[in-house]
């Protein structure tokens, strides 16, 4: 059972006070105390053996004006991704009935826009409407948000939205050019004042060190309410983009992220996104032992491979962990 299904903000370990040289302390911790602290308050939070499984679908591929130098869906480099238009609604209410039959319980799904606009926008609002009435929770992300525009998706039913910070703000520069880490900020900002629920997270290995990490999650834990969803990326290189040949990080540096990110939001979801293909089950394992609660479900992660349905479903069961209702 969820060990604690309210909010507990009043608790003395949920903090939106921390400094950056607490946090690092955290990542400096011998692993084991490290994992152990994580796992601890894991447990005050939620049941250590349900994992959250989400799926995601790319309903709008490619030609986007940002450059982010992770990203494949670039319009302004050259990592041969074909442009597709976006999805016709009974389209995506397909997925989104399949997702859920293989044992999702929340329905993400993104678009390759800086931010959405005319008809397109009132798609996106019909596409919310239908994918509510099959009994998922929903989350977008579609880029940049207005207040009006966060308001409309939690008038039509949106649950979620994804909009994540990356990485730190003193490193952001080096990663994105065509945007300011404050219009980030702000986004997350209209989407919490129209009452929705917040996913935002970050990506690891893009040549940042572990000063930006702890920037980066201290600024998460830092907001007013935590993000209700916190993934943790692990850069996927993909042909084509200038973080293509950056070096791989060490796999425990995977972990401790987990971990520093689970001491620091408690009662949030942690979820292993992106990378995780990439990643062996004893890594998995071990990111779950660090508090991971929460998996990206389904062979695509927007227009990378993602873990096979079958090969998670047998980790799980090994593991003796089932699906959080």
């Amino acid at each position: 059972m969820n060990i604690s299904t309210h909010n507990s903000d009043t608790r003395s370990d949920i903090r939106h006070d921390w400094t950056l040289e607490e946090v690092q302390a955290l990542f400096d911790k011998p692993l084991s105390d490290l994992m152990f602290q994580a796992q601890s308050l894991h447990r005050c939070y939620f049941d250590p053996n349900q994992v959250q499984l989400s799926a995601l679908l790319n309903i709008k591929t490619g030609g986007c004006p940002e450059d982010c130098a992770y990203c494949s869906q670039s319009a302004r480099l050259e990592t041969r991704m074909q442009h597709e238009p976006l999805m016709q609604r009974d389209t995506v209410l397909e997925a989104a009935r399949q997702a859920k039959a293989q044992g999702a319980g929340r329905f993400c799904m993104g678009a390759a826009w800086r931010r959405p606009k005319g008809k397109d926008f009132d798609t996106m609002l019909d596409i919310v409407e239908a994918v509510k009435a099959e009994g998922l929770e929903t989350c977008m992300t579609l880029g940049m948000l207005d207040t009006e525009q966060a308001q409309r998706l939690k008038q039509a039913g949106l649950d979620y939205y994804n909009h994540n910070l990356d990485t730190s703000e003193s490193y952001y520069p080096q990663v994105i050019s065509t945007r300011q880490y404050q219009d980030r900020l702000d986004t997350l900002q209209h989407v919490r004042d129209a009452g929705l629920k917040v996913c935002c997270g970050g990506i690891i290995g893009m040549g940042e060190d572990q000063m930006d990490r702890a920037e980066l999650l201290r600024t998460l834990a830092n907001l007013s309410e935590h993000p209700e969803s916190v993934p943790i990326n692990q850069l996927v290189k993909v042909e084509g983009t200038p973080l293509a040949a950056v070096d791989d990080i060490d796999p425990l540096d995977m972990v401790r992220c987990v971990a520093v990110a689970r001491i620091l939001m408690p009662h949030s979801h942690v979820r292993l996104s992106a990378g995780r293909a990439q990643m062996s089950d004893a890594l998995q394992t071990l990111c779950f032992l660090a508090g991971a609660n929460s998996i990206f479900y389904g062979e695509k992660l927007l227009t990378t491979d993602n873990a096979d349905v079958q090969r998670d479903q047998r980790l799980l069961q090994r593991l003796g962990m089932n699906a959080a209702i």
